[in-house]
């Protein structure tokens, strides 16, 4: 019998997973199939958002709190590479590194206070943070004698489209950088859902005096998922700096984008691996298919009301996500696939009587 379970299990995940390879080898050819630019450039912001969602569902899936302050986190990142790439000449590849390494110590340094908190009090908390970043950032001209330029933002200097700084003439090239660092987070995301940190996690999120009741640390593994989700953020946000070559406060660490990130990872499946990739790739193109078309003069915002709409039918009748969905579907296709073999098995065998 418990063969049979086993060999069910493998059966019931084998078109999940030829499903998957299908998806990546599209996700690989769509530089060869889409030869508008302009929907390049959406297809790089649908894996750039792809990436930051799986960077939040660290904390905001696994863990089962609700962090709404990760554009602090992504403009750490942007503004560490971007000034040591215009102050040093440090290759922003490095800079990317340090700007990770940043954001993980203010992190640590915020979480380890607001973690004390429950439910709302830390959504709050998070969206204080990012705001004041961003308040600081905006009304300083220069730290330590580095010019930052406040709400003028920073403009990156052009060096001949070298790969050696992070530029490309082609934009081919930061479309397949994204696709790796979100196959790359999507990894990352897989080995941890399937660890112990991963059940500590979970169990946390849960109920956490529960967890705690049985010895687990729930503040310490909070801790280190939000290093993790800080880090991936920051590397998100230096991507974001080389593929515009300017960036400023309101754009890469407003309250704006920390909703966005949440929105799509809830509306996707928090808590799993697809859903957050799912969620930024239904969202994302439906939000700028909107910008481009319906932002005139006589639709003015109506793609803002567009994109709420989703949001709000998705939270009403899909309160698991997208991902939730395609979980019905995928069992019911199995249990009438399953349902017509067996069919089938007592008709040969009635045949054979």
């Amino acid at each position: 019998m418990e063969g049979d379970g086993k060999k069910s299990i493998r059966l019931l995940l084998e078109p999940a997973r030829s499903l998957l390879l299908i998806g990546i080898v599209v996700l690989c050819c769509v530089p060869l199939i889409i030869q508008s630019a302009t929907w390049l450039q959406v297809m790089i912001l649908v894996l750039w958002y792809a990436c930051l969602t799986l960077s939040w569902n660290f904390v905001g899936g696994f863990a089962g709190v609700l962090p709404l302050g990760h554009a602090a986190f992504a403009g750490i990142g942007a503004y560490t590479s971007t000034i040591l790439f215009i102050n040093w000449g440090i290759t922003p590849w490095l800079g990317m590194l340090v700007g990770g390494a940043f954001a993980v110590a203010v992190a640590l340094l915020i979480g380890y206070p607001t973690f004390r908190l429950h439910g709302a009090y830390y959504a709050l908390a998070s969206i204080a943070f990012v705001e004041v970043v961003r308040m600081v950032t905006e009304n300083t001209n220069s730290i330590f004698g580095i010019e930052v330029r406040g709400a003028r933002g920073l403009l990156l200097p052009l060096k001949g489209h070298s790969p050696l700084y992070f530029q490309f003439a082609n934009k081919t090239h930061y479309y397949y950088i994204a696709l790796a660092m979100m196959f790359l987070i999507f990894f990352v995301s897989y080995k941890i859902q399937r660890s112990k940190l991963g059940f500590y996690l979970v169990a946390g999120g849960e109920d956490q005096e529960a967890a705690e009741s049985i010895g687990i640390n729930v503040p310490k593994y909070k801790l280190i998922a939000l290093a993790i989700s800080a880090f991936f953020t920051a590397l998100a946000g230096t991507f974001y700096a080389q593929l515009v070559l300017f960036i400023f406060p309101q754009g890469i660490m407003s309250l704006n984008l920390s909703f966005e990130i949440a929105f799509i990872a809830i509306i996707g499946g928090r808590g799993t691996l697809l859903g957050p990739i799912l969620g930024s790739f239904v969202l994302v193109p439906l939000s700028e298919a909107c910008r481009i078309y319906l932002s005139g003069s006589r639709f003015l915002g109506i793609h803002l009301m567009l994109y709420s709409v989703v949001i709000i039918l998705a939270m009403i009748f899909q309160p698991r996500g997208l991902m939730g969905l395609l979980e019905k579907v995928y069992l019911r296709w199995r249990k009438t696939s399953a349902q017509s073999s067996t069919h089938s098995e007592k008709g040969e065998t009635h045949e054979l009587a």
